[in-house]
This record gives C-alpha cells, structure tokens and sequence, in this order.
C-alpha cells in the first residue's frame, strides 16, 4: 500500500515548490495508515540506555515542530528526533531557501531554524502515552539570542521530562555564527553548562544528551572536539549535519545555491567523518550517522564505519516511504550475507579501514 501511495504522489509532490511539498506532506502523514510487520530480533539495538526495536530512525528536519512523529514511528521508523527547535518561535530566512537537486538526488536548504518554539513543541510531547516510541528533541539557539548556550540550557530544562534524548545541535550552517560554538573552549563551556542542567532537572532520570557535529571539520578539529565530548561524558553523537561544501561531480543548477547540501552527495564525506569519529570515541558511546543514507547498503556501510544507529530524511523525497521497509529487509539480507548475528555485532567492524582508505573527492 505505502508503495503505491509513494507511486502515485511523488509525481505531485516533485511538481511543487519543495517547501510546499513538504507542508503537504506534513497534513497527509497522519491520514498514513499503515501496520508495518514486526521488526526481526536482530534489528534491534540498545543506546544511551534506549532498546531500539530497529536503529532505522527519521532525522531532526523533517519533523520541525513535532507534528508528525507518531505516524513517522508507524510507518517503522525505530525512532524520531524532532526538530530543530529553539526557546523562541522564529521564521527562519526568507523565502526561496530549500532546493531540490533532483539530477543529484540531494538537498540544499538554507531554513534557519524556522520553528514553533519551545512551548509548542512542549505540549505536543506531553500528549503522547507511555510507550509511545523513541523520540529525540534536537536544540538550536534563537538567531538574535545574546546567550546562545543560555538558549541549549533552557532546551534541557524545557524537555528532559518529556524527551527520549536531547540534541545539542552546534552544526548547522545556516544560522550565522553557530558553528563557531563547535570550537574547543567555546565547546567545552556549552556542553559544561548543558551537563550541568542536566544533572540539575533530572529526577530520578538523566536524560540522554548527545552532541551533533558539521562533517566539514579538520581532523585536529575533531580530535578536540571527541576530546571534549568524552570529558564531559556526553551520551553520543551524531555524525554529520549538512555541509557548505560543493562535490565536484553536482549536476543540478541548483547546486549554486547557499546553504547546506545533504543527500547522496553526502554519504562519502559524512561516512568517512563517522569512522574517524568511532576510532576517536574508542567505544566511550554510541555514535548516530546520518548524511546520503538511502538503501540498506548504504545504511549497513553507515553501521560498519561505527554508526550504532542511522538516521535518513533527503531520500525520503526521492524514494518515498517505502524507503524504510526497504532498508530494513535490505539489512537482515546483509547481516546474514557477512555473518553477524546482529547490528550490534557489526558496529565499527570497518571503521579502522575506512579511515585508512583515500580522503573522499571533494
């Protein structure tokens, strides 16, 4: 049914401006009703503390103001991070700011955070049930706050009642300034003050807090930044967010556009960054990846260079909903083709290659 659904709307919805494509996408999702079969024993996963029932989730962007997570996690998602959202509502940049490279099958998009704010969001986390899936809530700062990481610790008190995890969302590069907090000392003073709350609200349950980095960085950049990460004793990260950077080989006349690309053009780059990130964390926590992730191949390649979990959006828009079954039968195939019991057995089993392999073409 959901193949069906994805045949004949897809045509529609590549036929309107993306930004309108998504709000109709957004008022249909709940109307999706769908029964996906239970996931295999073997998909599952634990981290920071979570069971998995699948490490297939839905990335911070596509759910901005936590509309739509609960038929997202029906359609067989393992989980959801709504998002990115900050204390504040904001409209984010002017309009035409999300470009559809449909000859690359990427993104670029320059939103800036255009969200419903906190209180917003809050209400609509508070109505979901217990058991009602893994849902993570990923923090920005409002564009004109004076204290940005006043804004990061507000967040954590907003949502460590409500939120499965939190992520402190450093990387974006489309609020000017931001990716300057992914520096050491000013790093090091956010996550110190974001740890701080954390143990401040928590009652009788820390909530998981996990650091999101640019894919952009150098690799001494990011030796500091696991160092402090680690230091802190963050929960995990996610590896990566969009980048500014323009592979050679783009064919879309949209790639002239400003703001970051994600989508298949990402997958090499946000790969590579994934398993230098996993020899660097040396197992200290589990690591997300996200960034052109649109198969179970490619998936499997994200769990292999160190991703304990995996995360898509872009390819939604090429391939559909179906996408997520796909993956998830396309990933028991490859378990059993390598010989792994289970995804957990195949974290990082070629990590310690993948950083040994060429840099990837930029």
């Amino acid at each position: 049914m959901i193949g069906l659904l994805d045949h004949l709307a897809r045509p529609l919805l590549r036929a309107l401006d993306p930004e309108d494509a998504h709000a109709l996408v957004m008022r249909a999702l709940p109307l999706a009703l769908v029964w996906p079969a239970p996931d295999p024993p073997a998909l599952a996963v634990e981290a920071f503390g979570l069971k998995f029932l699948n490490p297939l989730g839905v990335a911070a962007g596509l759910d901005k103001d936590a509309l739509v997570f609960a038929p997202l996690l029906r359609l067989g998602f393992g989980f959801a991070e709504v998002g990115t959202v900050t204390p504040r509502p904001q409209p984010g940049n002017p309009r035409p700011r999300l470009f559809r490279l449909e000859a690359d099958e990427a993104v670029i998009n320059r939103l800036g955070f255009n969200n419903e704010g906190f209180d917003a969001v809050r209400r609509r986390l508070a109505g979901r049930g217990a058991g009602a899936g893994i849902v993570g809530v990923n923090l920005g700062a409002n564009q004109d706050a004076h204290d940005r990481v006043a804004d990061y610790v507000a967040g954590i008190e907003a949502f460590a009642g409500l939120a499965s995890y939190c992520t402190i969302n450093v990387s974006s590069p489309n609020t000017p300034g931001l990716r300057d907090l992914q520096q050491k000392s000013a790093l090091d003073a956010l996550l110190a003050r974001v740890m701080e709350a954390r143990e401040r609200v928590a009652a009788g349950r820390r909530v998981p807090v996990l650091l999101k980095i640019a894919p952009d960085l150098a690799l001494p950049d990011l030796d500091e930044m696991v160092a402090v990460a680690r230091a802190r004793r963050v929960d995990g990260m996610i590896i990566a967010n969009t980048t500014v950077g323009r592979p050679k080989h783009l064919r879309d006349r949209a790639a002239a556009e400003a703001g970051g690309l994600s989508g298949r053009p990402l997958f090499a780059l946000s790969t590579r960054m994934l398993a230098e990130t996993f020899v660097r964390v040396d197992r200290a926590f589990p690591l997300i990846g996200v960034g052109g992730v649109d198969s179970g191949e490619a998936a499997f390649a994200k769990i292999k260079a160190g991703a304990t979990l995996v995360q898509l959006y872009t390819a939604l828009v090429f391939r559909g909903l179906g996408l997520v079954g796909e993956i998830k039968r396309e990933l028991m195939q490859l378990l059993r083709r390598g010989g792994f019991e289970n995804i957990r057995a195949a974290v990082g089993a070629e990590a310690a290659a993948g950083t040994a392999a060429p840099w990837p073409d930029a």
